[in-house]
């Protein structure tokens, strides 16, 4: 069964063969065609390049912008804090606590809080402080608003009625359990 070769095979393998023995001639011979097929692509990559650096460089200085709002929230949200802790006791004021808050804003808030506020008031039975400020801007012309407010009850001294202890001051003539009758 041998076969005669047709002269479709004949001219492929007359290709491939002078191609093979000569593959800078083949490159040469497809480079317009490659040229040609390529040539709309010439200089997308720096064009994207362009593009994407920058869009690239505002997000990640999103990320850091948002991360240093949240910092400086939880500056302002621990000086409302112990302003409130400064304000609420007995003997305290509503200078107090404002002081305290302005103290610890001194100490922690000086780079990302800026333009900082503080608002404190105490009555007869609750104190708050509120703190407001800005958040440091990584990105220029954005300046992002911090607030945190605490407030409470104040603490005040309660006198015993008719003799009984803390517990067992209640209408039905005290608490078994810490020995008044029940």
């Amino acid at each position: 069964m041998d076969r005669t070769p047709s002269r479709a095979d004949n001219s492929t393998e007359s290709l491939q063969n002078r191609y093979r023995s000569r593959p800078a001639i083949w490159h040469a011979a497809r480079l317009p065609q490659l040229r040609k097929v390529l040539g709309g692509d010439r200089g997308s990559v720096s064009a994207e390049l362009v593009i994407a650096t920058p869009l690239l460089l505002l997000m990640l200085l999103a990320i850091v912008q948002f991360a240093l709002w949240s910092h400086a929230t939880h500056i302002a949200q621990a000086a409302a804090s112990q302003g409130l802790a400064a304000a609420r006791v007995q003997t305290g004021t509503a200078a107090d606590g404002s002081a305290e808050a302005q103290q610890v804003l001194d100490q922690l808030g000086r780079g990302p809080l800026t333009n900082t506020h503080i608002a404190a008031t105490r009555g007869a039975d609750a104190a708050s402080i509120r703190v407001t400020g800005e958040a440091s801007a990584v990105i220029p012309l954005l300046a992002l608003p911090v607030h945190a407010e605490a407030a409470g009850p104040v603490e005040r001294f309660v006198p015993n009625v008719d003799g009984f202890a803390n517990s067992e001051a209640v209408s039905s003539g005290g608490n078994p359990s810490a020995g008044g009758t029940g």
